[in-house]
């Protein structure tokens, strides 16, 4: 039951942070694309907008296409948590914890899990697990 509840895990935030990379990148699922979320980034001092928007995307997206297989997990993770540091810092902390508040509750909680898996392994059903 461990690797199912794992695959799980990996699928809903996997594919959640493709979806979000989609957005950043293609404008898909109702996004900005890179020229909006590069004008985003320029207004809260991330700079340059477009080309730091499309390193979000690809790690959004990229991240979350390897979490979601289970395949280089430790690598995935890392993008993960990367975004989320960063959004975290960048964007939800002033408004405290709670995310109803734009807090950074929900990015906390990703973060753990992206680091909770990296940390943890894939497990059973996974392409770490049948490559390596």
């Amino acid at each position: 039951m461990l690797d199912l509840g794992l695959l799980l895990i990996r699928l809903v935030v996997g594919l959640s942070f493709m979806a979000h990379g989609a957005q950043k990148l293609f404008g898909s699922f109702g996004g900005h694309g890179l020229k909006g979320t590069g004008g985003f980034f320029e207004s809260i001092g991330i700079k340059p907008g477009v080309a730091m928007a499309l390193i979000a995307g690809l790690a959004e997206f990229a991240g979350g296409a390897l979490f979601a297989a289970g395949l280089f997990t430790p690598l995935a993770g890392a993008a993960i948590a990367g975004t989320m540091l960063v959004a975290i810092f960048k964007v939800h902390a002033p408004n405290g914890f709670w995310a109803s508040n734009n807090g950074y509750e929900l990015n906390l909680t990703l973060l753990a899990v992206a680091v909770g898996v990296a940390l943890t392994g894939a497990g059973a059903y996974s392409l770490d697990a049948f490559f390596f």
